[in-house]
């Protein structure tokens, strides 16, 4: 039986005492206790992963989990410019008043976002299925797509394209599926992992595991939210009021398609731009 590497007793210990301090208001972590909080977190889940399969990002892949925490960045961005310029479903409050301050706070929050969720569905994986190690990928993907994986390109493409020109609270839907529909046809064809790929092998664990991290990290990310002094806010037009933590009950559902969107577009990321063995996502 491996033992819990030191770095996840850190990243216990991490959590604890930010949210502790959060909850008391004591600073730095009243007004810094997400990404404080979700780097303890990434910690502490690739210690469990590591310590249940004996191979975790962190200690196996170091190179590309900073590689995805860096990706990570402007990949949020994408989804931050849709919300700021059309569909305007959260806005934060209690940001840094110095403008430099307050940029470092948004890179260390959103290079937390990918390797939370990868992590997380490793770890999902891992209490799902008992092998030692994750499975290699499978080179045997389909590399010549059929009229529906067209079609599904043209309809990603079409709902990526129409929060740019139509302006709504409500289109929020099409931003979290449209890079779905778009962006993992053109993986599977290209020989890289992907949803469309499993699909054809007869394989769902991963969408499966995916999906569940989503939910997981969702609910998270809301409860480390709401007793921060820095937090965001939600502008969501269907069911208002009803709510868990500060996210209203029905968008909670956006948050497994959400991380399915994250794999399918770091994946197009990774294969036009590292060269090095990639380490197998959420299997």
């Amino acid at each position: 039986m491996r033992r819990l590497p030191h770095y996840g007793w850190l990243g216990l210990l991490t959590i604890l005492v930010s949210q502790a301090c959060m909850l008391a208001q004591i600073e730095p972590f009243y007004h810094w206790h997400t990404p404080i909080a979700w780097t303890g977190y990434i910690l502490l889940v690739d210690a469990i992963v590591w310590k249940r399969r004996g191979n975790s990002w962190l200690r196996n892949s170091p190179a590309e989990l900073f590689f995805l925490a860096c990706v990570s960045v402007p990949l949020w961005v994408i989804f931050e410019l849709y919300n700021k310029y059309s569909i305007h479903n959260w806005y934060y409050i209690g940001l840094p008043r110095l403008l430099l301050l307050r940029y470092f706070g948004y890179v260390w929050s959103f290079a937390t976002i990918l390797p939370a969720i990868f992590e997380t569905a490793d770890l999902v994986s891992s209490l799902r299925d008992r092998r030692a190690a994750p499975d290699r990928l499978d080179p045997h993907a389909p590399r010549r797509l059929g009229g529906l994986a067209w079609l599904s390109v043209a309809a990603g493409a079409a709902m990526v394209a129409v929060p740019i020109f139509v302006h709504s609270t409500y289109l929020a839907a099409p931003v979290w599926l449209g890079f779905i529909l778009l962006i993992d046809p053109l993986n599977a064809r290209a020989g890289h992992e992907s949803i469309l790929g499993d699909w054809y092998r007869g394989q769902t664990a991963r969408v499966v595991n995916l999906m569940a991290a989503g939910l997981i990290c969702g609910l998270l990310w809301e409860f480390w939210n709401y007793w921060g002094g820095t937090k965001w806010i939600y502008n969501v037009p269907i069911l208002p009021d009803v709510k868990i933590f500060e996210m209203p009950i029905l968008g909670f559902l956006g948050f497994p398609p959400f991380v399915v969107e994250c794999f399918v577009m770091y994946v197009a990321v990774r294969r036009l731009f590292w060269r090095a063995a990639a380490r197998p996502i959420a299997i």
